[in-house]
């Protein structure tokens, strides 16, 4: 569970300074961002079931990297 606050807490301070700098950016940028947000509701929308199931648990972890994953390529576009 701590693994998945942390995660959590990560995944919150990068949307956070994207989310300051996707003002700014380009319409490709804003649409990478849309998907991202879609993502990001549905990682905090379930973070707390990974204390129920294992399965769930990881994919939950799958999605909380990918969107990591996509918020470092979004802040290396801008």
């Amino acid at each position: 569970m701590a693994d998945m606050d942390s995660l959590l807490q990560d995944l919150k301070q990068k949307r956070g300074e994207l989310a300051v700098q996707i003002k700014l950016g380009s319409m490709e940028a804003k649409q990478e961002w849309e998907k991202l947000e879609k993502k990001f509701e549905e990682f905090r929308a379930k973070s707390h079931l990974d204390k129920t199931a294992e399965d769930v648990g990881e994919a939950l972890a799958l999605l909380g990297d990918e969107l990591k994953k996509g918020y470092e390529r979004l802040k290396k576009a801008l």
